[in-house]
């Protein structure tokens, strides 16, 4: 990827009238517009200097106040400004508050330029007139030297978010081209990298208060909260792990290790929920300074502010308390570290509460779910079906020619007419169908006609297919996939090998040699079927060609091809004529845990130890997209019906949805509380069902961005979910060697997506769900660990038999 040629460099000033000290430096978020009333600055807008402030006073808490937005262009061919020399000190110091100073009285900000001088103390004859450096009294100077001492350096292209509280706020961005003479408004002395190396991530911790008083800090605002209205305990009490997470690694950066370890072990870490313990123990090997630097959980808890969505009535009483009690440590790391999500109206309950959180990095922001999504299914190609003789007497004998109708709903939502919801049609590039294609769809219109209606009073039958001598060791069963017509399962093992099965009777063949291929007549009707050599017709197939554990299956809608992906990082694209590996799709530094092909073929998808998902395209060697956002591994990705999007769930407890047209996500899901393993969308596009380790099945409503229902009863993860072809049942396999039926219709009815669930996120999802459990279905001992719906409505399960 070309590195970006621009350079951004970034002066922020808080200033408050009351309360904590509050001079800030700004944080380089991964989202434009970060804390309430922030300015959203989406980096360096090419040539020349841009400039954004924003001043947003008033002391009620946190209201945003009107934006004002300057550019300022660079003429063509203008000399650049020089930087101050670097002097050592204060000089340099006034001289460069001066000169942002004077930008601010050159570009009418007066606001801005009063509340920045009232800052730093400074005499107004300092920038009178030409704006020549004046002289600072003792604690004008000193106050200067603070000030500046906070300017950072951020990464290019970032965001510089607004730090949440209230009062004054001015943000001041200069960026200008890296490539010419020293850019405009550049800070002298001031390093700006590429990357964010670990040293100027660790540097916040720098300002730190007495070690000894944490304890009594911690001690003091979990007694505040607990002796609250329970209407805002619940809430409040969100802000005990990421508080206690940040002044741990305040006390080990700055070598109090025994304060740090006092403080971890006393009592507070026992504060936590148990679905941090996990976070917590990784947290617990970091004991010195030494072990900070390059620690993957470290840069995740330091470079992604942790989100806490709070009612604006609990905001303003933490704040009043903080206040009170002159708790600046702790309003210092709420600023620094945490993005308060104030949103008006009444204040979450703690199921509502506990439903949402559990990820790594908090909840996530509202504005992350607004964006338009188009989840309806596209325009199905007309396609006529002609009846056979045999199809045609069927239906005279019952004397139902409308047995034809049904044949339109079942085919779920895939009508003629357009889904409003629906992406344009020329959205992304999509292959166009081959004539097998057409047969093929042909044929699942006519198994469409005899598909079993499901519901409460008809469940499907279940067929398992059991692997043995495979749970653990060398041979273990890793990964399976059945084809969309149900005629071939593949298993991945653990010892590097892909096996293909046929579960009809129809043998597996590979095509003849080339020197015997001459000899067929290419003009014959049945080539297909000459091309095939009997010599080579058996059950099973074995693929070879990976050198690690195979961890993800998917065969290709035409059943020609399956896909591979493996420890060793790499994807490979196997022919089903020839058994044979025709391309190593090579784009993984680590293993890659799921792929899976698009519904149209052509286009697949892999995700990974990486923390990345990739999009590729089978004649591509390169992925077309890497989609990036997740703080931990990929475990597993989905294809949406349309094509147009993918979904992955993750190791980070959160669930994002990916644009497959610009690569950005337009979905973040939070309120699992361990790794996700399973996904799959409903047949109309319209909802998604995720599994994870902690035993639970939710649903999500993909076009409000709501979670719309939690299904509880498996005891262990829950490894493959699958919705029935017509969408009525959603059937859930597990850890646990069971398989469960949901009724996915009742689930889904009556959602409450008003306006204002929408925009607080006040869900009420249902106490008990297992009036939505429609059958439980154990198996002796084998963990279930893929489900297939046939286009009849049987279900197909397999996983391999564990030995007690």
């Amino acid at each position: 990827m070309a590195a970006l040629a621009e350079e951004q460099t970034e002066v922020a000033v808080k200033l408050e009238p009351e309360g904590p000290p509050t001079l800030l430096p700004p944080q380089a978020g991964d989202g434009a517009g970060e804390g309430s009333g922030g300015t959203p600055n989406n980096g360096p807008n090419g040539g020349g200097g841009n400039v954004a402030v924003a001043a947003a006073a008033g002391g009620d808490g946190g209201t945003p106040k009107p934006v004002v937005a300057v550019s300022a262009a660079a003429p063509a061919g203008a000399a650049p400004v020089p930087a101050a020399p670097a002097e050592a000190g204060a000089p340099h110091d006034r001289q460069t508050l001066l000169a942002v100073l004077q930008f601010l009285r050159q570009s009418n900000l007066r606001e801005a330029e009063e509340a920045l001088r009232r800052e730093a103390r400074l005499l107004e004859e300092a920038v009178a007139g030409s704006g020549a450096p004046g002289e600072l009294d003792g604690a004008g100077a000193e106050a200067a030297s603070a000030l500046l001492s906070r300017v950072t350096a951020s990464v290019p292209g970032s965001a510089a978010p607004d730090p949440p509280g209230t009062g004054a706020s001015v943000t001041s961005v200069f960026s200008g081209s890296a490539s010419g003479p020293a850019a405009p408004g550049k800070v002298a002395s001031v390093a700006v990298e590429d990357q964010p190396d670990v040293s100027a991530v660790l540097s916040a911790y720098n300002q730190q208060g007495d070690p000894t008083m944490y304890e009594e800090y911690y001690s003091g605002l979990k007694h505040f909260i607990e002796c609250s209205l329970d209407c805002h305990r619940a809430e409040l009490s969100q802000l005990f792990y990421p508080l206690f997470v940040h002044m741990y690694l305040e006390l080990v950066y700055n070598q109090h290790e025994n304060e740090a370890k006092s403080f971890f072990e006393k009592r507070f870490h026992g504060d936590q929920e148990c679905y941090y313990q996990d976070d917590l123990r990784v947290l617990s090997s970091l004991t010195k300074k030494e072990h900070m630097k390059g620690n993957e959980t470290m840069l995740d808890f330091r470079t992604s502010k942790f989100v806490l969505r709070i009612s604006r009535d609990s905001y303003q009483l933490l704040k009043r308390h903080l206040q009170e009690k002159q708790n600046n440590q702790i309003w210092n790391i709420v600023q620094e570290h945490l993005y308060i999500d104030i949103f008006d109206g009444m204040p979450r309950s703690k199921q509502q509460i506990d439903a949402m959180v559990g990820s790594l990095a908090g909840e996530a922001k509202r504005e992350a779910n607004k964006s338009k999504v188009f989840f309806g299914l596209l325009k199905e190609p007309e396609i006529e079906v002609p009846l056979d003789d045999e199809d045609e007497e069927g239906e005279n004998e019952e004397g139902k020619p409308k047995k034809k109708k049904p044949k339109k709903d079942s085919i779920g939502s895939k009508s003629k007419k357009q889904d409003p919801n629906a992406p344009p049609q020329n959205r992304i590039p999509l292959p166009e169908l081959k004539d097998s294609d057409k047969l093929d769809k042909i044929m699942n219109m006519k198994e469409t006609t005899k598909r079993v209606r499901l519901g409460p009073d008809c469940l499907p039958s279940i067929c398992f297919y059991t692997f043995l001598n495979a749970y653990q060791g060398f041979s273990g069963l890793t990964a399976v996939d059945v084809t969309d017509d149900s005629s071939l399962i593949a298993g991945g093992f653990a010892d590097s090998t892909v096996r293909v099965w046929s579960v009809t009777p129809k043998k597996l063949r590979s095509v003849k040699q080339a020197s015997d291929l001459s000899l067929i007549d290419k003009e014959s009707d049945d080539v297909l079927e000459r091309i095939m050599d009997e010599k080579t017709a058996s059950e099973l197939k074995i693929l070879y060609g990976h050198s690690g554990p195979v961890y993800g299956a998917s065969f290709s809608p035409d059943r020609n091809y399956l896909l591979s992906s493996s420890e060793d990082g790499t994807v490979r694209l196997w022919s089903l004529q020839t058994f044979t590996c025709l391309v190593g799709y090579k784009g993984h530094n680590y293993p890659v845990w799921d792929t899976q092909f698009s519904p149209y073929g052509y286009y697949f998808v892999s995700g990974g130890h990486d923390r990345v998902a990739r999009l590729w395209a089978t004649d591509h060697y390169q992925p077309l997209r890497i989609f990036a956002g997740h703080l931990a591994d990929v475990n597993c990705t989905r294809f949406h019906p349309n094509s147009n999007y993918v979904a992955t769930g993750s190791a980070d407890r959160t669930v994002r949805l990916w644009d497959v047209l610009n690569g950005n996500c337009v979905r973040i899901f939070t309120g699992h509380k361990g790794p996700i393993h399973s996904l799959t969308f409903s047949p109309n596009g319209r909802f998604l069902a995720t599994g994870a380790t902690d035993g639970r099945v939710l649903l999500w409503d993909i076009g409000h961005g709501l979670m719309v229902g939690e299904l509880k009863g498996h005891t262990d993860t829950v490894c493959s979910l699958r919705f029935s072809r017509d969408g009525e049942i959603l059937a859930s396999g597990s850890m646990d060697n069971t398989v469960r039926l949901w009724d996915a219709i009742k689930a889904f009815e009556d959602l409450e997506t008003d306006d204002f669930t929408t925009a607080t996120g006040h869900i009420n999802l249902p106490e008990n769900s297992q009036e939505l459990l429609l059958g439980t279905y154990m198996t002796k001992s084998t963990p279930v660990v893929h489900l297939h719906f046939t286009r009849r409505n049987l279900v197909l399960a397999a996983g391999a038999y564990s030995p007690q």
